[in-house]
Order: structure tokens, then sequence, then C-alpha cells
């Protein structure tokens, strides 16, 4: 069995953090105070995409670390 680098797991630890941000943020911009914006309407369009590409981002970094961790 392999043992996991902590270091790999770190690396991943700011899009975990930015996911949560933008998943609070998408809730905070929910309230009825700010519905009547059409800037807040298509940033909540975006929000899903958003979050797509930092899954594709973290995706990207764990096969560059799990190539070098092989290479070592």
């Amino acid at each position: 069995m392999k043992k996991h680098s902590k270091k790999k797991e770190l690396m991943m630890l700011p899009l975990l953090f930015i996911s949560i941000l933008l998943c609070v943020g998408g809730h905070f911009i929910l309230q009825p105070n700010y519905q009547d914006s059409h800037i807040i309407e298509y940033s909540l369009a975006a929000l899903p995409f958003v979050m797509f590409a930092v899954v594709i981002i973290a995706i990207k970094m764990a096969f560059k670390a799990e190539e070098k961790e092989q290479d070592d």
C-alpha cells in the first residue's frame, strides 16, 4: 500500500478553501436584498462553471504530483 505524501495533500487545501468560499458566497448573494441585480444573476449562473474549473485544476495538480512521485 502506498504512503500518501502530506505535501500533496496540503497543495489541495487552497482549492478546497476556494470551493468553500464560492459555496458560501453563492448562498449569501441569494438573499432577497441582492436578487434584483442582473450582475448577481450572471455571477450565480457562472458559479458552477468556476467550481468545475477548480475541480479540473485540482485533478491536474493531482496527476502532476503523482507523476512526480513515480519518477522519484
